[in-house]
This record gives C-alpha cells, structure tokens and sequence, in this order.
C-alpha cells in the first residue's frame, strides 16, 4: 500500500514534460541584474599584486570616476559600488596590503582618523540613527577582495532592514552613488 500511494502521490505532482515543468510558476519575483556578473566573474586579485585590484585602481582614476570622497597620505576612502546603505564608505590603504597587522603605524594611524571622519560626514550628510563598521580578512570572512585591507563604514537607520533582502533578495537603494559622494565630500570634516 505504502509503494501505491508513493507512486501515485509522484504521478499526481510531477509535471508530465520537462516542457511542462519548465513554465510551472514558483511564486518569485526577479530582479535582474546583469551588470553585477562581471563582478561575479571576475578574477579575484592574489596577495602578491595589486593587478586588477579594484581598490589599487580607484586611486589612479579621478575622484567621481573612482568614486573617491578623500585621500589620505597613506589611506583613502571610496564609496561601496555594491552597497548596503546609501552612503557605504571603505576605508582602504593605498598599499596593497591583505590583513590589518600588515599596516605601518602610521597607517593604521590614518585609518582610524578617516573612520572617524567618514561617520562625522556621514552624521552631518544624513544623519544615521547608528553604523556597522568591520573589516572581513579572507575570502571564509567574507571579503569580497580578500587580496586588499579595507573597512566598511555602513550608515543604518530604523527600518532600513525591510523584507526585500531576506525575502526578494534585493536591495533598495533610495539615492545614486554619485549623489551620495558629493553630499560626503561636501560634508567631511575640515572641508568648507
């Protein structure tokens, strides 16, 4: 009886065609992103060389086209392309370093005052109700680009964790990135 019901039980819920079960519906709305697949793709930068290393590169570039907000003598700070939160800073070393006790002194001395500058423009820019700041070493970490140091200064507020990551697996993002950068340099401390 138990060997009956089971093929009858897959005989009524299977579709009869791989056709069939092509166009049976699974309830999700898409969003799809095709400009992240290069991102995906993408070759990972090694610890031996900053080639093709995104955060080698930005410094090269001029400040909107790498989204620049400030350069620092030894560290700079440069918007999240794949952000958060409106307003995700990283704070990375010029040097092609990958773990944080790679630093000189004096540059973990810069990366901590532009930490504390990048929540100083973000405070005055948009006025977060707090922030997450991390650094993820090695790819089981989580860094995107395990191959150079960088910080996350992620802006939050009340509510901004809605529904649509958990369920959509999608982020809204209310306002541009270059919008966003020249409210930042506008508003980081010691400019006028």
């Amino acid at each position: 009886m138990g060997d009956e019901r089971g093929r009858t039980q897959s005989a009524t819920t299977q579709p009869e065609s791989p056709e069939a079960f092509a166009r049976v519906e699974d309830g999700f709305q898409r969003l799809w992103t095709p400009h992240r697949l290069a991102y995906i793709q993408g070759e990972r930068p090694t610890r031996e060389s900053g080639d093709g290393c995104p955060f080698c590169a930005a410094p090269s570039r001029d400040d909107a086209d790498g989204l620049i907000v400030h350069r620092g003598s030894s560290c700079y700070v440069v918007m999240n392309l794949f952000p958060y939160n409106p307003g995700h800073l990283l704070i990375c070393p010029y040097r092609h370093v990958p773990l944080y006790v790679d630093l000189t002194d004096e540059e973990t001395a810069e990366f901590t005052a532009l930490t504390k500058a990048a929540i100083r423009a973000l405070e005055a820019a948009s006025a977060p109700m707090g922030f997450n700041l991390g650094i993820n070493q090695g790819d089981v970490a989580g860094a995107g680009v395990a191959a150079h140091l960088h910080q996350h200064v992620v802006p939050r507020w009340g509510g901004d964790a809605n529904f649509l990551p958990i369920v959509g697996q999608t982020k809204a993002l209310p306002a541009l990135l270059e919008d966003t950068r020249q409210q930042l340099v506008a508003h980081w401390p010691g400019t006028a």
